[in-house]
C-alpha cells in the first residue's frame, strides 16, 4: 500500500510558504496544517500568542502536541511553517517518516527578499501582528538563520526524505509556482 504524501514547505518569513501551499491546495485535495495560522488563532491573552507576537519561537514541548493534533495520516498533507528547529525536524522524521512519503520544499530566498515580501504583505492589508513590528520581524529572520537553517540542512541529508532546494527565479507568483511544480515532480 502506498503511503500518503507529506509536502513540507520551509523557508524564511515572506518566502511564500503559505501562498504556494494554497495554490497547491487548489490542484489537489490535501489536509493542510499551517502552523503559524494555528498559533495566531490562539487566545490573545495566552502565553503562546504573546510569545509569537514578540517574534519568539515556541519550545518543542509547547508545539508538538498542537501540531500532532492536526496531522492526520489518512491522506496527503501539506505542512507549512513546521518544523523550525532541529528537535522539531527530528520529531517529524521519527514520528511520521514511516506514515508518509515526506518531501521538503525549501524556498531559498535572500533576507532582502524576505523583508520586501513582508513589506508587501503589510501594504496589501495583511493583518498579521508579527509583521507589524520591525524588531519582531528581524528577530524572526535571525531565528530562521540560527535555528531553522540547521534543521533544513539536517533534513536535506536524511535518506528517507526527498529534499528540494528551490531558488525562486522571479517575483511573479505564477512563474514561481510553475517553477516549484516543475522542479518537485
Amino acid at each position: 500500500m502506498t503511503k500518503p504524501e507529506m509536502i513540507v514547505f520551509m523557508g524564511g518569513q515572506g518566502s511564500g510558504k503559505g501562498t504556494f501551499a494554497n495554490l497547491l491546495l487548489k490542484e489537489h485535495d490535501f489536509n493542510y496544517v499551517e502552523a503559524g495560522a494555528i498559533l495566531r488563532q490562539m487566545p490573545k491573552d495566552s502565553a503562546i500568542y504573546q510569545k509569537i507576537t514578540r517574534g519568539e519561537l515556541l519550545t518543542d514541548t509547547e508545539l508538538f502536541p498542537i501540531i500532532a493534533n492536526y496531522i492526520k495520516t489518512d491522506k496527503d498533507l501539506i505542512l507549512d511553517g513546521f518544523p523550525r528547529t532541529m528537535g522539531q525536524a527530528k520529531w517529524l522524521v521519527e514520528n511520521y517518516a514511516d506514515k508518509f512519503d515526506i518531501k521538503i520544499i525549501f524556498l531559498n530566498i535572500s533576507e532582502e527578499t524576505m523583508l520586501a515580501h513582508i513589506q508587501n504583505r503589510i501594504k496589501e492589508g495583511g493583518n498579521r501582528p508579527d509583521d507589524n513590528d520591525e524588531t519582531a520581524v528581524r528577530k524572526r529572520i535571525a531565528a530562521f538563520k540560527s535555528t531553522t537553517m540547521p534543521a533544513i540542512e539536517w533534513l536535506s541529508q536524511q535518506p528517507n526524505i526527498i529534499f528540494y532546494n528551490i531558488k525562486l527565479p522571479s517575483d511573479d507568483i505564477d512563474t514561481n509556482f510553475n517553477y516549484i511544480k516543475q522542479h518537485t515532480q
